[in-house]
C-alpha cells in the first residue's frame, strides 16, 4: 500500500472534473497512433504499425484527426466533424466515408465504426452537469511495479455519473470516472451505452509537462464491443488556441467515391 492516501468527497471530485473541463476549450496535438484489433469474437489480436498524426479539437464538438503514412508522411486518413456529421477521407482507397457522429448500424469494418466522439470523449473528460446524479465508491487495483517487480496496491475512487430512469428509482450509469487516491488524478473513464455496456474506456497515463500545460503523455482508447484499441502517445500539445472553421473542413479530391453510413 502507498504511504499516503488522499480523501475526497463526491462533490469535491465533481468540482475537480468541472474545473479541468472548463480550463481547456481547444487543443492542437502532435501524436503517434498505435492500433490493435482482435479479441474473443474476431480472433487473435493484430497490432498495426505505429504512425504519427495530428489532432485538432475545439469545443463544443469540432474535431480533426489526421493520420500519416509511415516514412512517406502522406495522409493515411483524415477525419473531420462539426459535431453532427463527419467525413473520413481514406486517400489510398480514393474513398470518403460520410455519416452521423453516432453509429446506428454497426459495420464489420472497425474503421467504419470510428466516430469523432470516440476521440473527443477520451481526450477531454466532459463536465458533470447539475442534473447528473453521482455516487462515490472506493476500489483498489493491483499492478506490477516496473522497477521493483513487486505487486503494488493502488487505491482508487470510482465516481459514477448517471441519471434517473423516468418513473423509476433505477439509476442509469452514463460513465464512471476513476481517480487515483495517491494524487486524485484521473486514471480512467468508462463510458456506457444505452444497454449498460461499456462502449469506450479511456486509460490515462502519467501527466507530462508541455510548456505551461500538464497533460497525459499517453491515452489508451479501448472499444471492447468492437474489439479494437488505439494508443495515443502525445508528443506535443498546445491548448486554448484560436482555431478557425476551415481547419475542421476536408477538401475532397476529384474522383473520390463517397460512401454514406447510417
Amino acid at each position: 500500500m502507498p504511504g499516503v492516501v488522499i480523501t475526497a468527497t463526491a462533490d469535491e471530485l465533481v468540482q475537480t472534473i468541472n474545473k479541468q473541463c472548463r480550463e481547456i476549450h481547444s487543443l492542437s496535438a502532435t501524436v503517434e497512433f498505435q492500433a490493435t484489433e482482435g479479441g474473443p469474437r474476431k480472433g487473435k489480436e493484430k497490432t498495426y504499425i505505429s504512425f504519427s498524426g495530428y489532432i485538432l479539437l475545439r469545443k463544443p464538438e469540432s474535431l480533426r484527426v489526421i493520420g500519416l503514412v509511415p516514412l512517406l508522411r502522406t495522409r493515411a486518413f483524415d477525419m473531420a466533424s462539426d459535431g453532427n456529421t463527419f467525413k473520413l477521407l481514406i486517400p489510398s482507397r480514393k474513398e470518403v466515408i460520410v455519416g452521423t457522429n453516432t453509429v446506428t448500424k454497426e459495420s464489420s469494418n472497425a474503421l467504419e465504426n470510428l466516430r469523432p466522439n470516440i476521440f473527443f470523449d477520451s481526450l477531454l473528460i466532459d463536465c458533470i452537469r447539475p442534473d447528473d446524479l453521482v455516487t462515490l465508491t472506493t476500489d483498489t487495483e493491483t499492478k506490477m511495479d516496473p522497477n521493483s517487480k513487486q505487486l503494488m496496491i493502488y487505491p482508487e475512487y470510482d465516481l459514477t455519473v448517471g441519471r434517473r430512469k423516468p418513473d423509476s428509482q433505477e439509476i442509469i450509469a452514463k460513465r464512471v470516472i476513476h481517480f487515483s487516491r495517491i494524487d486524485l488524478h484521473t486514471v480512467q473513464e468508462d463510458i456506457y451505452d444505452a444497454k449498460g455496456e461499456i462502449q469506450t474506456t479511456a486509460i490515462y497515463g502519467s501527466l507530462q509537462t508541455f510548456g505551461q500545460q500538464h497533460f497525459p503523455g499517453m491515452i489508451t482508447i479501448k472499444r471492447p464491443l468492437e474489439e479494437y484499441q488505439i494508443v495515443i502517445t502525445v508528443q506535443k500539445i498546445e491548448v486554448n488556441l484560436t482555431l478557425k472553421d476551415d481547419q475542421f473542413e476536408i477538401e475532397i479530391p476529384a474522383g473520390t467515391q463517397v460512401k454514406k453510413l447510417e
